[in-house]
């Protein structure tokens, strides 16, 4: 766990220089790192604020959301896609299987 708060550290350290070269405040970065949640889509959020420099924070917030969006969508396939595999397993072989 510990590995994993200092990847979560290091992203949103990251994310949070690239809003403060653009103006935004701090404390706005670290808001939008904490709503992103993972490193992953922290550094993501950070690559395109790099490319694509926005000035308005409500294009910021948007971004945010569009990307939490994917993540979620991603995550109710993957959850399905597994339900599904067990459904047919139990299709195929029965409830009662050892």
């Amino acid at each position: 766990m510990p590995e994993d708060r200092n990847e979560w550290t290091v992203a949103k350290d990251e994310l949070i220089d690239v809003m403060d070269g653009l103006g935004f405040p701090e404390e706005f970065g670290y808001e939008i790192a904490k709503n992103l949640g993972s490193p992953k889509a922290i550094r993501r959020m950070a690559s395109y604020l790099a490319q694509a420099r926005p000035s308005d924070p409500v294009t910021v917030v948007d971004e945010m959301l569009a990307i939490k969006e994917q993540i979620d969508s991603w995550k109710q396939r993957k959850e399905s896609e597994k339900a599904n595999s067990e459904y047919n397993q139990i299709l195929r072989y029965g409830i009662e299987r050892e």
